[in-house]
């Protein structure tokens, strides 16, 4: 089984942004990320536009708030992507950061429950796989047990959800959640936080502990600077929890490229 990796970007200028998804493909990035909040660009017209100047790069919000649009918004959107990325696009869905029921409102958008959120986000899933043709692959992010629940009945691909600090026992319990409710096999994605002494700026105003803090704590975010290492420790994860993605954020992309270059 081999690891495959996606680059998670925001857009600055067109052409910045145009540049960034082919520098990705040639890199051997296998998918270009954006976030779905209010304070970054709308991800479907940017994944549209970096899937106009690539050829194999697949492209996915990671991940879009399930709160800020009603399921024929989210399938009508969704339906433009696939066709203009022909069939490239893939579903990242989730019930929203903390902050997510908020910006539902200043949409428009009553923001809901956990329970709420979650059934609309079960709405969403149903009513993409039947009426997006090709239906894309679905990765949820979750944490609490009743959406990680949710995800091992419905996904295809699961992003646990983890706070900074969670460590590998952490990453262990959800994975293991998802398999309790799976009937079928559903693969795995993380997301780095994380090289050596160099953080991801944190969403938002997030406040997130330091680097040192970070590897005191056994974070399973953080990946050691020494690159042998650091793919040993991705070939252990996928080997024993099914992790077969992982996410890298842009600002990390220099930092993992030594990486990179071991595991493609």
């Amino acid at each position: 089984m081999t690891i495959r990796f996606g680059t998670m970007q925001a857009p600055g200028s067109a052409a910045d942004w145009l540049k960034t998804a082919r520098n990705a493909e040639r890199q051997g990035y296998h998918t270009i990320l954006m976030p779905d909040t209010l304070r970054t660009a709308s991800p479907f017209p940017a994944l549209a536009a970096a899937a106009a100047v690539t050829t194999t790069l697949r492209v996915r919000p990671n991940v879009i708030a399930a709160p800020l649009r009603t399921a024929a918004v989210a399938v009508r959107e969704i339906a433009a992507l696939q066709q203009l990325s022909d069939g490239r696009f893939e579903l990242g869905i989730g019930i929203g950061r903390p902050d997510a029921v908020q910006e539902a409102e200043k949409l428009g958008r009553p923001g809901g429950s956990a329970s709420e959120r979650r059934a609309h986000l079960i709405e969403i899933v149903a009513a993409v796989r039947a009426e997006v043709d090709p239906a894309p692959p679905v990765m949820i992010a979750a944490s609490g047990p009743r959406m990680l629940a949710a995800a091992g009945r419905i996904a295809d691909r699961v992003l646990p959800a983890l706070y900074p600090a969670a460590t590998e026992k952490d990453l262990a319990g959800i994975i293991a959640t998802v398999r309790e409710n799976a009937d079928r096999p559903v693969a795995f994605t993380g997301q780095l936080i994380g090289i050596g002494d160099q953080l991801a700026p944190p969403p938002g105003n997030w406040q997130v502990p330091s680097a040192a803090e970070l590897r005191e704590a056994g974070s399973v975010g953080l990946l050691p600077a020494d690159p042998a290492e650091a793919a040993a420790i991705l070939e252990y994860r996928r080997d024993t929890y099914g992790i077969d993605e992982v996410i890298v954020p842009g600002a990390l992309a220099e930092a993992f490229q030594p990486i990179l270059d071991r595991l493609r």
